[in-house]
């Protein structure tokens, strides 16, 4: 069985990453994938790398369960707005605090490069924005995609890294959006 972890980057719990969320869930568990989501705004963690790398900070209770939820999941999907070009600061400590050398990359004392340790893993982002997708392309040059799928994911050895945007929501009517809740449950439901 297929192991999944959906983790929602979006501090309000009443917003549509909550709902597209579920509905990755929904249809991945429709699969017989055994699927877990987590709400970062629900964990009880310090954002703040407060010293850099230079000094560890000792990991809350919910990062070291999170830390072996990634560790289990064959696939991971972040859901999350795109603010100010990129993501939530919510999401950003997340992954400040969670992918530390020791975790997801060891420094190499003989080469510049580092060593991957999530290798194996696949891994979704569904983002939602209120910019067309062509304009966050073509002037912005997707930052927030670049960042997530390369300098994170990408550097921690997740190679198979697959978008899916949505915008405009906040034009957006109910029936688009229940298209695209349907849309993301197929997409769970396949498991990519």
């Amino acid at each position: 069985m297929k192991k999944i972890l959906v983790i929602n980057g979006h501090p309000d719990k009443e917003s549509f990453c909550f709902s597209l969320a579920e509905s990755y869930k929904e249809g991945a568990s429709l699969s017989g994938a055994n699927c877990k989501l987590v709400n970062l705004i629900d964990l009880n963690f310090n954002p703040n790398l407060e010293h850099g790398y230079k000094e560890r900070m000792e990991l809350e209770p919910d990062l070291k369960d999170i830390q072996q939820d990634m560790m289990d999941a064959q696939h991971i999907v972040f859901v999350y707005p795109n603010w100010w070009g990129t993501y939530p600061a919510l999401l950003k400590g997340f992954i400040d605090r969670v992918f530390l050398p020791g975790f997801a990359f060891n420094y190499s004392d003989d080469s510049p490069f580092c060593d991957k340790l999530l290798k194996g893993k696949t891994a979704r982002i569904i983002v939602t924005m209120d910019a067309p997708k062509w304009y966050y392309f073509l002037v912005y040059k997707s930052p927030g995609h670049n960042s997530m799928k390369t300098a994170i994911l990408g550097f921690c050895g997740i190679s198979s890294v697959k978008i899916t945007s949505f915008s405009s929501i906040r034009s957006s009517t109910p029936e688009k959006r229940k298209h695209w809740l349907d849309e993301i449950e197929e997409l769970g439901f396949d498991q990519i």
